[in-house]
């Protein structure tokens, strides 16, 4: 996302209701209108592109932007104020999505073989945390947003479209880019699924629409580290790392995860350095920030005790886990939220495994091998380190819009509540739907490995919890060389790109431009960017970089952002394009699940 602003229209648009049959702002008919719609409509949308994506990648993009484009068509009609209810809609519907996201937590239980409690537990147990999250998140909100300051790239492009889609054009010309992203992605999927050249070539819409959004820096990154890890399986073999027949992702995941613990510890202290500059610099200009109106703090922190407590009622009464584990999760996500609060208000990015691996390390410091325990436990971290994430950045955006941060916060504890229970029902509907999901795809080999669904994250979930029962010494050697090559090498881009003579290269464009896409992509990727290719298998990384070329060579063509495309680059066509085409295979891929369990049903 760029961080251009986009003029609010509002001067050019009627400030009331453009459609009087709509119900009165501030209504209850509004607010009941506006959770329907980010519940029942947007949010399963979103949830179902979010598991989707999980399933299929191993992460998943934000529905904010999705959310808020679609939500303003039912916003429209209230003119310039319209704004905030779309705001509203693409609340929930992003923390609809983001609970929804988290089923590969059940996915990670079936992979290792470990009894799957009852649904209405999971439900329970997944409400909770998430309420903790969202508590959390908004408790470090008058920090972060209102006396840090801090960019929250994505809730700026959020706010800039909210703002933008008051005009009838801008609205139109976004969603149709989306359906038609939508739709192609719909057929996509359909054919991967039913035409066997499409399926041969391991066809997969979204993992494409994913590296359209992203661009071909991250997507070259990825395939140049697929293919180098591919090209290192005989030597991983000669060392006793890898089994003839093992997928380089067995041992490559851990370099990867080395890789971006290490990368995280250079960003993370320049990240907490600047924040502290910025907030001195804040702090004594002494600027006055607009406060929207809230509710009184020690409801916020009664509300954050309550839920933390019920995490651990609720996980050692009903889940039977030991409650010393649980009170430590509760406690790191206080970290967590802060550190990576501050990483997604700087550089857009939350990395979320990275804290459940990391408080798995620790747990296991302390003695712990239940990997059941490891799970539940650091599932707390999980899901309450990304809705906190995502609490501070809608609530940047609603900073930025003037939006009432009480009804904003309300709207998001009800996308908690659904998500909690999608999240559990997408988790057994894709793996009834396709049983190769169910697979343990860290136990089978090469050729075995189901190339639809890489499922990177419980991938990671699944070989950090292993290492609990299992002393693997080439597994730690792994993940300390990880660690090494991600310090290294973001030292080196540090140090490189605060050349002089190199920013002046780069600037001249030419072979400097030239210079520098390759340092992005061959020489020295960013470890975030390079890790993906580690994580996923080849085909994966293949499909993701081609979507990122076509979309980075479509973005640099003559005339591309010309005065006829009113689009303002925060909804770049490529991006619109690329979200509809992973919402689309998504749909495609529920449908063709759904119509075979019922077919299988009647038969």
């Amino acid at each position: 996302m760029t961080q251009a602003t986009v003029p609010p229209p509002g001067d050019a648009v009627p400030a009331g209701r453009r459609w009087e049959w709509l119900p009165a702002q501030g209504s209850w008919g509004y607010y009941a209108l506006l959770g329907a719609v980010g519940v029942l409509v947007l949010g399963p949308l979103g949830g179902v592109a979010a598991a989707y994506m999980n399933f299929s990648l191993g992460f998943f993009v934000g529905g904010q932007v999705l959310a808020g484009i679609l939500g303003s068509t039912i916003t429209y009609g209230y003119g310039a104020q319209g704004r905030h209810g779309a705001n509203y809609i693409q609340t929930i519907a992003a923390s609809v999505a983001g609970m929804s996201a988290m089923a590969v937590v059940i996915q990670a239980m079936t992979w290792m073989g470990l009894p799957e409690p009852p649904l209405w537990q999971l439900m329970l147990y997944m409400l909770c945390v998430g309420m903790f999250g969202v508590g959390v998140g908004m408790l470090y909100t008058p920090v972060l947003v209102d006396r840090l300051q801090l960019t929250f790239p994505s809730g700026l492009a959020v706010a800039n479209i909210l703002r933008a889609l008051t005009d009838p054009v801008l609205l139109r010309l976004s969603v149709a880019r989306l359906a038609g992203g939508a739709a192609l992605g719909v057929a996509c999927g359909v054919g991967a699924a039913r035409v066997a050249l499409l399926a041969a070539v391991d066809l997969s819409a979204s993992t494409f629409g994913a590296g359209m959004i992203v661009g071909a820096r991250i997507g070259l990154a990825a395939l140049a580290a697929g293919l180098a890890s591919q090209a290192l399986v005989p030597y991983f073999i000669s060392i006793g790392w890898l089994a003839p027949g093992d997928p380089f992702r067995k041992i490559t995941f851990l370099i990867a995860l080395g890789m971006i613990m290490g990368a995280a510890l250079v960003d993370m202290s320049l990240l907490l350095r600047r924040a502290w500059r910025q907030g001195r610099a804040v702090r004594e200009a002494r600027a006055s920030q607009p406060r929207a109106p809230g509710g009184a703090s020690w409801r916020l922190l009664a509300w954050v005790v309550f839920w933390g407590a019920a995490i651990v009622a609720v996980g050692s009464g009903l889940l039977g886990q030991p409650p010393g584990y649980l009170l430590l999760a509760v406690v790191l996500v206080f970290l967590f939220a802060m550190v990576n609060g501050i990483s997604v208000g700087m550089v857009d990015q939350n990395p979320i495994s990275s804290a459940f691996v990391l408080s798995v390390i620790l747990m296991a410091a302390l003695g712990l091998k239940d990997a059941q325990v490891g799970l539940i436990a650091a599932t707390v971290l999980l899901v309450s380190t990304g809705q906190a994430c995502d609490m501070q950045q809608d609530r940047s955006t609603g900073w930025r819009l003037g939006t009432d941060r009480t009804v904003q916060f309300r709207f998001q504890v009800a996308g908690i509540a659904a998500g909690a229970v999608l999240a559990v029902l997408f988790a057994r509907l894709f793996m009834r739907a396709y049983p190769e999901l169910a697979l343990d795809q860290t136990m089978l080999a090469a050729d075995a490995q189901p190339h639809r669904w890489a499922s990177a994250m419980t991938y990671k979930i699944v070989g950090a919890l292993r290492g609990l029962a299992q002393d693997l010494p080439h597994q730690r050697t792994a993940v300390a060389l990880g660690i090494g090559l991600g310090l290294a090498t973001a030292l080196l881009r540090l140090l490189v790109r605060s050349r002089a003579g190199y920013q002046r290269l780069v600037a001249a464009g030419g072979k400097g431009r030239v210079l520098d896409f390759l340092v992005d992509t061959v020489l020295l990727p960013s470890p975030y960017a390079s890790s993906f290719g580690g994580f996923v298998n080849l085909p994966t990384s293949a499909w993701f970089a081609a979507g990122g070329v076509v979309a980075s060579v479509a973005d640099a063509l003559p005339g591309r952002r010309a005065a006829a495309d009113p689009l303002p680059a925060d909804m770049s066509t490529t991006s619109l394009v690329g979200g509809g085409l992973i919402a689309g295979d998504a749909l495609a891929a529920v449908g063709l699940g759904i119509a075979g369990l019922l077919f299988t049903a009647m038969g």
